[in-house]
């Protein structure tokens, strides 16, 4: 499993920023929005990984 990190950093005016890492696809846009509550955006980056899709789970078959 990936191991997920939030970081927040919040500069001396106040200004707070929100990186999502070990996030993919719309888990991270979830995160996110949880995370921010009812706080305007401003300006929103989405990275490499918030456009790769769901992996699909297959189950795995034993051997006999």
């Amino acid at each position: 499993m990936k191991r997920k990190t939030i970081v927040v950093e919040i500069d001396e005016q106040g200004n707070s920023s929100l990186d999502l890492q070990g996030f993919e696809g719309k888990g991270c846009a979830e995160a996110a929005k949880d995370f921010r509550g009812d706080d305007s955006v401003k300006v929103e980056r989405n990275k490499r990984e918030f456009y790769v899709p769901a992996h699909a789970v297959k189950p795995q078959q034993q051997e006999a």
